[in-house]
């Protein structure tokens, strides 16, 4: 829904405009002179602001100079009465939209609206991908214009400005987070709490509580009563990460949460409402688990009802080039107070890559080609990377020789799978220096599903 700031001093006028507005679906928002708008402006964000040219306290310009620092992006529409014509031209000169002549007439003040809304819209297109947007809103900038990018730009964009669930799906290390961030900040919640929880990290016995709090005396040590996201997130947006892996109990709550908008503290017995958005994500298959009992299917329905598919790195190799050279810049300033280059063989090398570990294993690849790098250039060797090794024939029967080939092709299959899942677990962890957290992120995997898979792969 469109947010509307209406400014006129006029209380009947300023009646009639909120209501021929409202009736049309939008959301309005009123200021009774210019002094009250530029304060709302300081505060808040709006889609498009109709104001009057003549008011006390503040006119009409100061309002659209007041918007257009607030946010050059806002479309600012003037009213004015006759005789104010050549300010209203003014006006126009100085960024306004479009006006209107008093008495305005309903149908083409809606038709204005819907007119500016859309030019807004088109304006706004891949604003996610724009350098300047990220640097004016403070969250860091996603970079990239690959098409599978721009899909995912456009679905952020249409989806942020509604109360809808968001379920964000990706390998990681594909930046689900810095996605969700960007929802929250394009949405109406942007000037209440962003809370982020990566429900992987944190032990089942203790999720709950985490998520909803819990009351003085809940169990013993719990001196004080102790607020929950869910409560501090209130009227913003809270970023369930690695929403696969919380407990069948807690799913249950989950649910309640997004079905009735209520919460009970742990130990406690009084409903509490929540006025909070859910932006959930994971790296895995939830149809699957589903399937196999693992994720509860109503559950799975509520956050998905509106699912984007963050592109893993190999899928938009055009991105990889401006990747690394930002990665380069940013790195080069904060260690090296320099500007690297990547030479053309390294970027070769870097754009046949197939990234298992996506963005998160570039950044930190150049991060520490920075460190490595002679002089201001980054080169092949720097980079500690290897292209994927197509093997020959006798190769390839010589990785058979020793394996059991005996029984169902399915049983073939699960012992390959294991051996296979065991090779690359140790190989990594070797990598990582037995770090299981690092190892974890290579793999695509989170924490305790890695240690699980090692408990499982008698690895320790």
């Amino acid at each position: 829904m469109a947010e509307i700031l209406l400014v006129e001093d006029k209380e009947s006028l300023r009646q009639m405009l909120r209501l021929t507005l409202q009736s049309a679906g939008y959301s309005v928002d009123e200021a009774c002179d210019g002094a009250e708008a530029r304060r709302k402006l300081s505060a808040s964000r709006y889609n498009i602001v109709l104001t009057d040219l003549k008011m006390p306290r503040a006119d009409g310009l100061e309002v659209l100079r007041a918007a257009k620092a607030a946010d050059a992006d806002t479309v600012v529409v003037v009213l004015t009465a006759y005789g104010t014509i050549d300010e209203a031209v003014q006006a126009m000169k100085d960024g306004a939209y479009d006006f209107l002549q008093k008495p305005v007439d309903s149908r083409h003040l809606l038709l204005i609206v819907q007119r500016a809304l859309e030019e807004a819209r088109l304006r706004a297109e891949n604003i996610l991908l724009r350098e300047e947007y990220s640097r004016r809103y403070g969250f860091p900038r996603i970079i990239g214009d690959s098409p599978a990018m721009q899909k995912v730009g456009r679905e952020i964009q249409q989806v942020a400005t509604t109360p809808t669930s968001v379920l964000l799906l990706g390998e990681s290390g594909t930046g689900k987070e810095l996605f969700a961030r960007a929802i929250h900040h394009l949405s109406p919640r942007r000037n209440a709490p962003f809370i982020a929880i990566n429900c992987a990290a944190i032990p089942d016995t203790l999720i709950e509580n985490e998520l909803f709090g819990h009351e003085k005396g809940a169990y013993t040590g719990a001196d004080q009563r102790r607020v929950g996201k869910f409560e501090l997130a209130m009227r913003g947006t809270i970023f369930l990460d690695e929403i696969s892996e919380i407990a069948p109990a807690v799913q249950a709550k989950l649910l309640r949460v997004l079905e009735e908008r209520k919460i009970t503290r742990l130990g406690g017995s009084a409903d509490i409402e929540v006025d909070v958005r859910i932006i959930a994500a994971t790296n895995r298959e939830l149809k699957a688990a589903v399937a196999a009992k693992q994720f509860r299917e109503d559950l799975y329905f509520r956050l998905a009802v509106f699912p984007v598919h963050i592109p893993a790195l190999r899928e938009r190799r055009s991105d990889i080039r401006q990747l690394a050279e930002f990665f380069a810049a940013k790195y080069g300033r904060e260690l090296r107070r320099a500007t690297f280059k990547i030479t053309d063989e390294a970027l070769r090398a870097l754009e046949e890559y197939d990234w298992p570990g996506n963005v998160r294993e570039l950044e930190n690849c150049i991060e520490r080609a920075c460190i490595l790098a002679r002089g201001n250039e980054i080169v092949l060797a720097d980079l500690n990377i290897s292209s994927p090794i197509d093997l020959s024939p006798r190769e390839q029967n010589a990785l058979l020789d020793g394996f059991d080939l005996r029984g169902t092709l399915s049983e073939v299959s699960a012992r390959a799978q294991r051996m296979v899942e065991r090779r690359k677990i140790e190989m990594t962890l070797k990598e990582c220096g037995y770090n299981k957290s690092r190892a974890a992120e290579r793999l695509g995997v989170s924490y305790k599903t890695l240690l699980t898979r090692v408990k499982e792969l008698e690895l320790e």
